[in-house]
């Protein structure tokens, strides 16, 4: 498979007033065209900094380092004006909360024929043919009605999924979706995951899925990725990941987790939280909250290693079997 992008040793520091203070650490994964990544973790693990360093959309202040290259073109560093050609051209980003990332006072129709004019220079009833051919492929019911109809008349999965024909206007190769289906209750959740499976298989879109949640990543995504503390701490097949975490905290996360053939057994969340920007502890910055940590854990910080085939983990620890020999 051709990678798509590569991000290598991204670092992202934000500006506060103790300083600037690391929100993601030194963070590296690629994603394959027609490939959907998913990058999974509890608030303030640096999920969403990842994503947004890759459009220039990083708050005031902040600095970065390493490399995101898409095609092999770098974005890092680049100029406003030329990232503002990539945003919608080439990657497009969906937020989870299609009330605010939809405009309230502005019909549908010039939410998704704006930036097809601006970006593929096309005529405004091209624009408008388009956008009537994008509300069929996400399956909004009769979408020349949609078109003149402002957000607020839809559902929240109805709006998500005009923010997803939006983000498609213009063809982007690559799909950033931070949190799809939170704000969505669980039939329209598993809708909109089977509409993005189905755009990967008919357009070849790359998807990037955002999530707290293991269980969207077990529907659709081909490679999980687990960030904790701005780090990468797991990274492997959706398979392999998900049936054998080698990471205590993706064992954790699984754990917490309903299942069906559970019963009436509570669930086990991971003790503690997460840490606050700022206060990411030295060594393994999860060994805290972890019931399988030594005493080194507090002061060696364990790096990506493989466990098996394109399986790794950053933990010398196997919480299945014990340590490491």
């Amino acid at each position: 498979m051709t990678n798509l992008l590569d991000i290598e040793a991204l670092s992202v520091w934000l500006a506060t007033r103790r300083g600037p203070q690391k929100a993601v650490d030194d963070v590296s994964f690629t994603v394959g065209a027609g490939e959907i990544v998913g990058i999974a973790g509890e608030s303030g693990s640096g999920k969403t900094m990842t994503a947004l360093s890759m459009l220039g959309l990083l708050p005031p202040g902040a600095t970065t380092a390493g490399s995101v290259r898409l095609d092999g073109d770098e974005l890092l560093g680049r100029p406003a004006r030329y990232l503002r050609g990539i945003r919608g051209r080439q990657i497009a980003m969906v937020s989870q909360d299609p009330a605010t990332s939809l405009h309230p006072m502005l019909r549908v129709e010039t939410q998704l024929t704006e930036h097809m004019r601006h970006h593929l220079g096309v005529s405004k009833s091209e624009a408008r043919s388009r956008a009537v051919e994008l509300l069929g492929t996400v399956r909004i019911p009769d979408p020349e009605r949609a078109l003149r109809a402002h957000p607020g008349q839809f559902s929240g999965g109805m709006r998500q999924r005009i923010a997803i024909a939006s983000a498609l206007a213009c063809e982007p190769k690559l799909l950033l979706a931070d949190e799809p289906t939170t704000a969505l209750d669980v039939t329209v959740q598993a809708g909109i995951l089977r509409l993005l499976d189905r755009l990967r298989r008919e357009r070849g879109l790359a998807v990037v899925i955002i999530t707290h949640d293991l269980g969207v990543m077990s529907s659709v995504a081909d490679r999980v990725c687990v960030m904790y503390g701005g780090r990468m701490v797991e990274v492997g097949p959706r398979s392999a990941v998900l049936a054998a975490p080698r990471h205590p905290y993706t064992r954790g996360l699984l754990a917490a987790l309903p299942h069906p053939e559970s019963g009436n057994a509570a669930l086990r969340p991971i003790p503690g939280s997460p840490p606050t920007l700022g206060a990411i502890p030295a060594g393994c910055a999860f060994h805290p909250r972890c019931d399988f940590r030594k005493d080194t854990c507090g002061t060696q910080r364990p790096v990506l290693a493989q466990v098996s085939g394109a399986h790794s983990a950053a933990c010398p620890i196997d919480p299945w079997g014990g340590p490491d020999e």
